[in-house]
């Protein structure tokens, strides 16, 4: 039987779409990538808040937040405006650990946190590429304005969103007692440090969070 024009189309038409068998594959391939790409950094999570197969048995420095807090909860922008939950989760395999700054009016306590957080990030060594700075505050002295284009220029500034108002973690009020909030790659809000630690403390933390997880 002569198989008309009209019917070759048809056939081409159907022979383009997937067959069951690779729709199956490409389902499988896909979670075979997710699984490579995403699945030691949600182990190493689970691991350290779990202490799951942790046989060093680690106690933590700072203060666990204890469940964490999504970082979308504390409503802070760039000063351009970019959300800053915005680069963080599953979907960004490149997201750095942050060390935020927060306070209200800045004094000797918040500058003392400033310099802290610069200090640890700098003892970091190779490692310190994988963790950021940033500081929110409602305001600071001119000296401190004036110095700090030389002394914190890679502390990112930010400012809550518009209209918003951050909704800190419990127990934590910045305005009156300024703390360093730190954050995970996935976006958790899960430890804090104040003027009562020490840079040793929180360089101690900072690096056995990174040797246990591999992520950021």
């Amino acid at each position: 039987m002569t198989m008309t024009m009209a019917d070759r189309m048809s056939n081409e038409e159907h022979s383009e779409g997937p067959t069951p068998e690779q729709v199956r594959r490409g389902r499988r391939t896909a979670f075979l990538l997710f699984a490579l790409g995403f699945g030691p950094m949600i182990v190493a999570t689970l691991m350290f808040y779990t202490g799951w197969l942790n046989p060093a048995g680690h106690t933590n420095n700072g203060v666990l937040i204890q469940p964490p807090v999504p970082v979308a909860q504390l409503n802070l922008q760039t000063t351009n405006g970019k959300p800053l939950a915005e680069r963080f989760g599953p979907e960004h395999p490149d997201a750095q650990w942050l060390m935020l700054v927060s306070a209200g009016a800045c004094g000797s306590s918040c500058e003392e946190l400033l310099y802290l957080a610069r200090q640890v990030n700098i003892a970091l060594g190779k490692n310190a590429n994988r963790v950021s700075r940033a500081a929110t505050l409602a305001s600071i002295p001119s000296d401190l304005q004036a110095r700090w284009p030389e002394e914190y220029s890679s502390m990112e500034r930010l400012v809550p969103a518009s209209g918003r108002t951050p909704a800190w973690p419990e127990g934590i009020n910045p305005a009156q007692t300024p703390r360093i909030l730190l954050v995970d790659p996935f976006g958790n809000v899960m430890m804090h440090y104040g003027p009562e630690h020490t840079g040793k403390e929180m360089l101690e933390d900072l690096k056995h969070l990174l040797k246990l997880s591999q992520i950021g």
